[in-house]
Parts: structure tokens; sequence; C-alpha cells
């Protein structure tokens, strides 16, 4: 009997580290035939670059250019009915005609509506300079909401149920205009003004509803069926574990789980109690979008390293660079659970003549500093106080800089010792 081959890539920074690329090359490497998006939602970015095309993969899957791969997305990931049909016309003119009969969604899968979207932007608005990071698609506020209000959770399953669907809708719109309208100015009334329309509610529902009806929601049977298939299921991570709900350095997080164990989840609960391969992915330096620490982050790299696929235009902000940290990536690993291996992105910048320095410890008010102490369960209190560790650290690099793809795999040997199974060069 054949078996299936389970397998995950997961990013060990906070996320553009490469993972559209790594799942598009092992797929066609270990011929998969499905790619499971498990955690994040429409936020993601994955960008694949082949000879032929170039897409940034949102809610596809990253192997979507492979002909024939599947697209499962499963809860707990966040669905954006709206924006997944924006996307499947994109990738119909790259020449990817069939990406929505290639696509499973799970019926569990929760919504984000035009009022969460519109509410995550006011929430974020509001903070002003205290500002925690978003992408302004919303995929928090739905999470959030969904915490907060169990009673108006819509799920894509709930798509095929029109009044039903609209009462959740209007249920959804008129308790986060109660919370929103007595605190909005001016200044915010394009976002306010969504959330006061009664007519949104119909129009989203009509557009979403042609989603499910091209892609009516997945059975369990059906689920199990296509993870139980002969062949490789590959689990694609989104964001990375440096922004985990948990394991992030709050406020700066995603309201997602970036984790072997969030993956293994996912299978437990289909039944399907087996070993995985988890792939643990990071580029050569560092970079995050907008706010938030990063200790080595060095403007003078900004100019070296050009990101021709990622701006400091939209929600996310500014896109910064920094040098390789040791801490933070002991931190992932320790933080994500056992990993089978490691996959390098970017080693081409050595090629370019940059030279990267290696952080392998902070200096902070307690004194050096070169692990970060991770709580026995999950506690935001802690999360925060490393938040305002890391935002006061000095990074402390090594003497010597860092000027080829083998002085950094040596340098990456000394954090770990588990084998870098693959490695790219370029975007």
């Amino acid at each position: 009997m054949n078996a299936t081959r389970y397998a995950s890539v997961l990013g060990l920074g906070f996320g553009d580290c490469g993972k559209g690329l790594f799942v598009d090359a092992l797929a066609r490497r270990w011929q998969a035939h499905t790619i499971v998006r498990f955690n994040g939602g429409a936020q993601a970015g994955h960008t694949v670059v082949t000879p032929d095309a170039h897409h940034t993969f949102s809610q596809f899957g990253a192997a979507t250019f492979v002909p024939g791969v599947q697209t499962l997305l499963l809860d707990p990931v966040i669905v954006h009915p709206t924006a997944l049909l924006v996307e499947a016309h994109v990738l119909a003119a790259a020449g990817v005609s069939d990406a929505l009969s290639r696509l499973q969604i799970d019926g569990q899968c929760r919504i984000t509506t035009p009022f969460h979207q519109a509410a995550g932007r006011l929430r974020e608005l509001l903070r002003g300079s205290a500002a925690h990071g978003t992408c302004g698609v919303g995929v928090g506020e739905t999470v959030r909401h969904a915490l907060e209000h169990s009673d108006q959770v819509l799920r894509y399953a709930n798509l095929t149920h029109t009044s039903a669907a609209l009462e959740k809708l209007q249920s959804i719109r008129q308790t986060l205009l109660a919370e929103f309208e007595p605190l909005c100015s001016p200044e915010h009334v394009e976002e306010l003004l969504v959330l006061q329309s009664e007519r949104i509610a119909t129009e989203w529902l009509n557009t979403a509803r042609a989603l499910a009806r091209q892609c009516p929601p997945a059975s369990a049977e059906a689920i199990h069926s296509r993870l139980t298939q002969a062949g490789t299921v590959l689990f694609e991570g989104a964001q990375g574990v440096l922004l985990d709900e948990w394991r992030g350095f709050h406020p700066h997080t995603t309201w997602s789980s970036i984790s072997t164990a969030a993956v293994e989840q996912v299978l437990k609960r289909f039944g399907i109690p087996t070993q995985v391969e988890h792939y643990g992915v990071l580029r050569t330096y560092l970079t995050r979008h907008g706010a938030g620490p990063l200790p080595t982050e060095d403007a003078s790299l900004d100019a070296l390293l050009p990101e021709p696929h990622n701006t400091a235009h939209g929600w996310q902000g500014r896109f910064r660079r920094g040098h390789p940290d040791a801490v933070l990536l002991r931190y992932a690993l320790e933080s994500i659970g056992s990993l089978s291996g490691l996959l390098v992105s970017h080693q081409d910048v050595f090629a370019r003549g940059v030279n990267l320095q290696w952080c392998h410890a902070y200096q902070t008010d307690a004194g050096p500093l070169s692990r970060l102490p991770i709580a026995a369960k999950p506690d935001l209190e802690h999360q925060q106080r490393l938040t305002a560790l890391l935002l006061k650290a000095t990074p402390v690099f090594d003497p010597s800089p860092i000027s080829s793809a083998a002085a950094f795999l040596d340098h990456l040997a000394s954090v770990t010792s588990l084998p870098v199974k693959m490695t790219s060069y370029g975007n």
C-alpha cells in the first residue's frame, strides 16, 4: 500500500523568509498532490517567480503553478472569499485558469468580512503612534470578534444559507459600529462608512456566495480522503514564528499559531495521527514589516538589499532589514517545535558583495544576553516583557563579517545541528 508523506514549511523569522519558493520547489521535487494552508489568512504573501510567471500567493497554495496540485484551506485558517476570487482572476491572467477547480475549503473556516476589515483598520488608526502593525485585511479582527461574539461567527459553510448568513453579517456590522462610531473622528470616515452601510452586507454576500457555488464547502470525509491520498501533502505555514500569537513579541504579532503542533493538531482533527517532517525557513538576514522589535536593524542594508516584492506602501508599513541574529534564531528554534531540517533563502546576497554581521548576543540593562527565556505556557505579559527587552537591546556582533554563503552556514551550525536541506539564491 502506498503511503502518504506529510511535511511542513514553517517560517523562523518575522515572515518574508522565502516559504513560497520552497513550497513550489519541494512540491516539484516530491511530486506533492496537495498544499494545505492551516493558519493565518489573506494577509499571507508568498512569492514565487518561475521562468514563465510570477505571483505572490495569498490564499492559494504556493505550488499552484505546478499543474494538478490542489490547495486545501483548513480551519483555523481565515478565508477572505472576495479576495480569493480576485486572486483566482490574477492567477488566470498569469496562465493558471483552473485555480478554483483545484481548491477545497473546509466549511469550518471562519470568514473575513468587509466589516472585520474596516474595524481592524480603525483599531490600528486609533492606536496612533502605538500601532501594533497590521496588514489591513481583517484577519486579526475576525479572530478577535469570534472570541468575543461566538454567536456571530460566520463560517464558510454558512455562505450556502443566504438568510442566516445575512443575519450574521448584519449582527457583525452592528456590533462593530456600536463599538467604533463613538471613537471615530472625521479622518476615520472612510472605514466608518463601511460599518454604517446596510447594503454592503447584501452586495458582499452575493459575491461570496459565487465562490461557495464554485467551491462548495468540503465535507470532513472529502478532506480526510484528500489528506490520506498516496503521495505528498505539504503544509504551508503563513507568517513566521516570531510573529506567533503566543510566542511572538506582543503586541506586534499575528492572531495565528505558527508551530509544528499547529500542523499536527489539524491532522489529528481528521483522525490522522502520523509523523510529519517539519522544515524551518530562514533568510540569510532578518526582515520585518512595520512596527515591532528588530534588534539588528541596519538602515544601510536597505540600499544594498533591494526588495522587488516588498514595499513600504500599504498598511504593513516600512520593510525593514537587519543582520542575522543568533539570539532570535535560537528562540525561534526553541519555540516552533522539533524540526527535521532547515531551508535557507537569499544566499545570493554575498555574491553582490554584501557583508553581514553575525549577532551572537545582546547587551541589555541586565547585562549580556544570548538566550531569550521561554514561558512554560502561553503568557502575553511575559511576551510583552520580551518586547520591551528587545526594543532596548544592543546587538553584540562577531568581530569578523560574514562574506560568503559557506561562512553563513558555518555560523548557523554554531546555533543548531539541524541539517540544511535546501538553499536558494535570489527572490
